[in-house]
């Protein structure tokens, strides 16, 4: 575990407030066990475009304009939006947002992505740098295999330990602290590379990035993962999720009790032939805005650690033989103030 040092964990005395958030998915992910918890299923993986490029960025801004509409605010009401994918460029991002006016704050942490906007957007706020600010981020499993294994044409076998990208997007709003769900504090990752160069084993890859992170929050506010309802990862799979309760207890940590994951739970390993479960940037930001937030919002969940996980990978890097680095990023989101605020 890396040395935390003085700042990587920030707790924030406003406490700001996602005022509003959505999630869309597509037509697998809305088939999967939680298919009710998403604002709209789309059934057209293009949706209405010619590539899966431009399906994506359709995805984001539909799903920008619909937390918008959620919160009950217009796009110029918002100071700036994060907003990242997996495509080179991040062009899903870049291209969805172009016409919406809002200023634009590029970012990449592959599936940590959401963790890194939510976090970015949580500090623009509590310092009163600006007053509304919104985090954005999306994958499409079409995309996501020209870019990164091969083109659904080529029919390529998909290892055991394999994820399936999900195609889906989640979207929030942060403003000043008004009610649940609050942000109480953050921690930002570091980048963790254990020499793993399989592709296809990403949850190997990035479960001991999630568990450097997520204890080196619990031990820089004293706290034990009791005191939380859930520890949230996205995405490690099962095989990353089972790694990862075997690294927590080898650091004298039983999280086993509180962990969900985000691959886990999007889809049915038994009915929807995904292998190891979902991934993608959109996974973990569309369960924590389709499940997670309207729960915590009303008092059902109370501390929740939100950590996304992301292998910050280069297809053509890994074909030269390197390693996959990973980080993850965390967020805690809280039906409290707390104590101090």
């Amino acid at each position: 575990m890396n040395k935390a040092s003085r700042k990587d964990v920030i707790l924030l005395p406003n406490t700001p407030s996602i005022i509003g958030w959505a999630s869309i998915a597509g037509k697998k992910e809305g088939d999967g066990p939680m298919g009710f918890c998403f604002d709209v299923i789309e059934p057209d993986s293009h949706f209405g475009k010619d590539t899966w490029e431009q399906a994506e960025s359709e995805l984001q801004r539909r799903t920008v304009e619909l937390m918008l509409s959620n919160a009950e605010y217009t796009a110029g009401e918002v100071d700036a939006i994060f907003g990242g994918d997996l495509i080179n460029q991040c062009t899903s991002a870049t291209f969805g947002m172009r016409h919406l006016g809002i200023p634009f704050l590029g970012i990449y942490g592959a599936c940590s992505t959401m963790a890194e906007g939510l976090l970015l957007a949580a500090l623009m706020v509590d310092g009163n740098h600006m007053q509304h600010c919104a985090a954005v981020t999306s994958s499409h499993f079409s995309g996501a295999e020209r870019q990164f294994r091969f083109p659904l044409s080529y029919g390529g076998q998909r290892t055991p330990n394999a994820q399936w990208t999900s195609t889906a997007s989640g979207a929030v709003l942060l403003g000043e602290c008004t009610k649940p769900p609050y942000i109480r504090g953050v921690c930002v990752g570091c980048i963790n590379d254990q020499s793993i160069t399989d592709t296809n084993n990403m949850g190997a890859a990035m479960a001991p990035a999630a568990i450097d992170t997520v204890l080196r929050y619990l031990m820089a506010t004293h706290t034990r993962p009791s005191d939380y309802d859930v520890i949230l990862t996205g995405d490690l799979g099962l095989v990353g999720s089972e790694l990862l309760h075997q690294l927590a207890e080898q650091n004298g940590y039983d999280i086993s009790k509180v962990h969900r994951d985000c691959g886990v739970m999007m889809f049915d390993d038994t009915t929807q032939d995904t292998h190891a479960g979902g991934s993608g940037c959109g996974c973990s930001a569309s369960i924590l805005c389709g499940y997670f937030l309207p729960k915590i919002a009303s008092g059902e969940i109370k501390n929740l650690l939100f950590a996304a996980t992301g292998a910050l990978l280069s297809p053509m890097l890994c074909q030269q033989g390197e390693t996959i680095p990973c980080i993850s990023h965390l967020v805690h989101i809280s039906a409290e103030k707390g104590a101090d605020t």
